[in-house]
């Protein structure tokens, strides 16, 4: 029998991990609460946290690095958005932060046009203020602010022939 099997708390809180840990990148909170969920004594769960990070099977910074790249990439995702994602997670604000600058402004802002343009043909026939709304309601939600949003959409909207006067203008 396997010392975890045999009560181990040391030896059940590393099997923990390391199962948590094959099935996809976590962070040290993640893996902090998991341990708590199961039941593992404080104390043994940093010391065996603490040895993870030392060898680096745990690494928040590397963490918040691809959930960056992966969720703007896959889901459009702007900083915003991203940060408070991250934070959800548990990792530290300094890396948060590190990991959201990253993303170079323009990157973003191609990313929205990117959004708009493929969500546009989906709203024509629809009312020009409405269309608005919708499109700016969408990049708002993926973090976007109401500034580059409304700019975006409105740009988008002229180069499909939408007169801008009849757009609505953004609120201050």
């Amino acid at each position: 029998m396997t010392a975890a099997r045999e009560g181990d708390p040391e030896a059940r809180a590393r099997e923990i991990c390391l199962r948590l840990l094959s099935s996809s990148p976590r962070t040290r909170a993640q893996l902090a609460d998991a341990l708590h969920r199961k039941q593992i004594p404080g104390d043994v769960a940093e010391r065996v946290l603490g040895r993870f990070t030392d060898v680096g099977l745990i690494d928040d910074e590397a963490f918040a690095q691809a959930w960056v790249q992966s969720r703007h990439t896959g889901r459009g995702l702007a900083k915003r958005a991203l940060a408070a994602e991250l934070r959800r997670r548990g990792v530290p604000d300094e890396a948060v932060n590190d990991a959201v600058e990253t993303l170079d402004p323009a990157q973003e802002e191609q990313t929205a046009r990117a959004l708009v343009a493929r969500k546009l043909p989906a709203t024509r026939g629809a009312d020009p203020a409405k269309r608005m709304r919708r499109l700016v309601g969408m990049l708002a939600r993926k973090g976007y602010s109401p500034g580059l949003s409304y700019r975006v959409v409105k740009e988008a909207l002229s180069e499909e022939g939408t007169d801008p006067e009849t757009l609505p203008t953004p609120p201050d």
